[in-house]
C-alpha cells in the first residue's frame, strides 16, 4: 500500500505538467488562429484595395487597354459632357426665359399692332418677339383670320422648341446608355477574373480581386455618368416646358392684337 501511495505521489506532478502543457498548446492554437484571421483580413483588404490600384498603375498601356480602360474612358468623357451640357442648357433656357418675360411685360400694355411689331423688333433675342415677327410677315395679307395666325404662331413656337431642345438628345442618350456601358465593363472584368483563375489554377483573392475591382469600378463610373444625366435632363426639360407654355399662352394674345388692328401693317404693305 505504501508503494502504491508513493507511486501516486510521483504521478501527480506529471499529471499537472500534462495539464499545463495541454492548456499551453490550446492557448498557442487560439493565438495562431487569431493571427491567421488577422492575416486573412489584411490580405483581403490588400487584395480588394491595393492590388487593383497597383494593377492599374503598374500595367503597360496595351495591357490596360485590353481590359476596361476603354469603357472607363468613354464613361469619363460622357460624365464631362453631362455637366457641360447641363451648364450650357441651364444658361440658355435661363436667358430665354428672362428675355421672354421682359418682352411679355413690355407688350402687356400694347394695344396697336404696329406698336407690338416695333416692340418685337427691339427685343429680337426674345422667343416671344421672334414669334411676333413671324406673325407680322402674314399681317399684310387680305382675308386674314385668327386661325391662320394661330397656325403661324404654332409653327414659330415649334421652331423655338427645336432651338431649345438642342443637345437634349445627347443628355438623354447618356442617361440611358451609361449604365449599360458600365455593365459591359463589369462583365468584361468578371470574364478577366475567370481567365486569371484558369491561368493561375487558383481562386485566391490576389488572383481574382484585381479583375473584380476593375469590374466594380466600371459599374460605379457608369452610375456617376448616368445619374447626373437623368437629373439634368429632367431639370432642363422642365424649364423648356415652362418656356413653351408661356409662349403658347402669350401667342393667343398677340394674335388677337394683330387681328384687331390690321390697318397699320396693311398700309405699310
Amino acid at each position: 500500500m505504501a508503494t502504491d501511495s508513493a507511486e501516486l505521489d510521483r504521478n501527480k506532478p506529471r499529471g499537472a505538467t500534462r495539464l499545463f502543457r495541454a492548456f499551453g498548446a490550446s492557448a498557442r492554437g487560439l493565438i495562431g488562429a487569431f493571427r491567421e484571421e488577422a492575416a486573412f483580413r489584411q490580405e483581403l483588404a490588400f487584395a480588394v484595395v491595393a492590388i487593383p490600384l497597383g494593377l492599374w498603375l503598374g500595367r503597360s498601356g496595351l495591357e490596360r487597354a485590353a481590359l476596361v480602360a476603354p469603357v472607363l474612358l468613354i464613361l469619363i468623357v460622357a460624365s464631362c459632357l453631362v455637366w457641360l451640357i447641363w451648364f450650357l442648357k441651364s444658361a440658355q433656357i435661363g436667358r430665354l426665359l428672362s428675355t421672354h418675360r421682359a418682352f411679355e411685360k413690355a407688350s402687356a400694355s400694347v394695344e396697336r399692332a404696329s406698336d407690338l411689331i416695333a416692340l418685337a423688333i427691339q427685343h429680337k433675342s426674345s422667343p416671344g418677339a421672334r414669334v411676333v415677327l413671324e406673325l407680322a410677315k402674314r399681317h399684310h395679307q387680305r382675308h386674314l383670320t385668327s386661325e391662320l395666325l394661330m397656325a403661324v404662331a404654332k409653327r414659330a413656337i415649334a421652331t423655338e422648341q427645336q432651338r431649345t431642345m438642342a443637345l437634349m438628345p445627347t443628355l438623354s442618350s447618356i442617361a440611358s446608355a451609361a449604365p449599360f456601358i458600365g455593365l459591359f465593363g463589369t462583365v468584361w472584368g468578371i470574364m478577366d477574373a475567370f481567365l486569371r483563375i484558369g491561368v493561375e489554377k487558383s481562386a485566391s483573392l490576389p488572383v481574382v480581386a484585381p479583375a473584380i475591382g476593375e469590374a466594380l469600378i466600371a459599374t460605379a463610373f457608369g452610375l456617376v455618368a448616368a445619374i447626373p444625366a437623368t437629373i439634368g435632363f429632367n431639370y432642363v426639360d422642365k424649364k423648356i416646358g415652362d418656356l413653351l407654355d408661356e409662349l403658347n399662352a402669350s401667342a393667343e394674345v398677340w394674335v388677337e392684337t394683330l387681328i384687331a388692328d390690321p390697318s397699320d401693317a396693311r398700309g405699310r404693305g
